[in-house]
């Protein structure tokens, strides 16, 4: 097992460093996919630069990281030369795959143990754990979106590091570390917020007294967030900051193309209507689903956190790749469901073609001129589209699977294996 894991860590950061030193580095950086107004390295290094010379980097549109990351980008580019710094974004990327499988051992022995309670027999292995740690870690170490995430020098890389953390916190029942990497998230993103949800019901799980329990989750959570705010006035000192960071994410006045759905709605759109829009759709991704999906997936949190992060990385104002294949690197967690999902083909193509036909379409309609905005849109609807499908297929097939352990439904009809239909 160690022979595997050192393999694929090795090789995942050889893929990501030969490639970062081609010439390939600078055009996959330049990608709309890839890049956006929130975490292109481009726009940090002008960030950095500006404020070197007292200039605010927030005055006008360029600059959309927190102060603190600002702070911290600034190190950066001091004291690190470019090799040094293409190390370090491998070295996060391989450090957020560690923290997978980390999250991926605690979540794959509690579901043995829930098995073991429920007699589930054919079920159980011992090598469980180990084994759902290593194809997570393999899944977020070859995935080409992350690869191409890393490559491109974003600071995704960074935020994904910051999510693994949340998730081995959740699963260790650590209320301190859950509440200050969730409080970094939404000081930068916003959205990451209701992942205080799951954080939460893990907590509460375990607790003698689980009113107290939640009080203190929020209580901590709402300390740090108020720190990292004062500790963020403080480097800037002033304001300013917010309007280019949470108040950038909510009006999203950058319309640009990227991979997500706003940019093309609020370009079309008459501009009297242009706050209902943005209402609409913040409301969508960030309140319309937690308390439904809070409420039927409160005794499975890990599946829950993956809905969110979904939701988000489908619904957010400046989506990336980055994001998407986040989420789909946790998919192996729940490979006891893929037996019940009906949509895998179909997604698997959807995926493929759109992640084809995107550059493809670009430069049709940027270089070429041979098309338009409404066909680069029609990909990256597409994009939504086949995500929406891979969550609502494995929600479903959650349902499935605790149907079918409760009332001990055969699998086999007539000797071969059958599959369970909810209609």
């Amino acid at each position: 097992m160690s022979r595997k894991w050192l393999s694929n860590f090795a090789l995942a950061g050889t893929i990501r460093l030969l490639i970062m030193n081609s010439e390939y580095q600078k055009i996959i950086g330049n990608r709309v996919e890839v890049s956006t107004a929130l975490n292109s390295w481009k726009r940090v290094t002008e960030g950095v630069y500006l404020h070197k010379f007292g200039i605010d980097p927030y005055e006008g549109d360029l600059f959309h990281e927190t102060p603190i990351g600002l702070y911290v980008f600034t190190l950066m580019q001091e004291y690190l030369p470019q090799w040094a710094l293409f190390l370090l974004f491998v070295v996060v990327d391989l450090t957020t795959a560690l923290c997978l499988a980390h999250a991926a051992k605690h979540y794959a022995f509690e579901l043995t143990m829930k098995k073991k309670e429920e007699k589930d027999e054919k079920e159980l292995s011992k090598d469980v754990p180990n084994t759902s740690a290593l194809y997570v870690s393999t899944a977020y170490l070859f995935n080409p979106y992350i690869i191409l995430n890393c490559i491109g020098l974003t600071t995704t890389v960074f935020t994904n590091l910051l999510y693994s953390i949340v998730l081995v916190s959740m699963t260790r029942r650590s209320v301190l570390w859950s509440c200050a990497t969730i409080a970094l998230l939404t000081l930068q993103g916003l959205y990451p917020m209701s992942l205080m949800v799951p954080a939460t019901i893990y907590v509460a799980t375990t607790a003698k007294n689980r009113k107290i329990s939640i009080v203190t989750m929020l209580i901590v959570f709402t300390s740090i967030l108020a720190i990292l705010f004062a500790v963020s006035y403080c480097i800037m000192g002033s304001w300013s900051f917010l309007w280019s960071t949470i108040g950038f994410i909510l009006t999203v006045p950058d319309l640009r193309p990227n991979i997500g759905l706003y940019w093309y709605f609020f370009t079309e759109m008459f501009e009297h209507f242009r706050w209902l829009f943005i209402a609409s759709f913040q409301i969508n991704v960030s309140l319309l689903y937690i308390v439904p999906l809070a409420l039927r997936l409160r005794r499975d949190p890990m599946l829950l956190a993956f809905s969110y992060l979904a939701i988000a990385a489908i619904f957010k104002s400046y989506p990336c790749i980055g994001d998407v294949g986040f989420y789909i690197s946790l998919l192996p967690l729940w490979k006891h469901l893929f037996q019940h999902m009906q949509q895998g083909f179909i997604v698997g193509c959807f995926l493929l073609f759109c992640t084809v036909f995107a550059p493809t379409v670009w430069h049709q309609w940027i270089y070429s001129r041979s098309a338009n905005a409404n066909f680069y849109f029609g990909v990256t609807l597409a994009f939504a589209i086949a995500q929406i499908f891979l969550l609502t297929d494995i929600l479903f097939a959650s349902v499935k699977y605790e149907f079918a352990v409760q009332h001990g439904i055969d699998k086999k009809i007539n000797g071969n294996e059958a599959k369970l239909l909810l209609e």
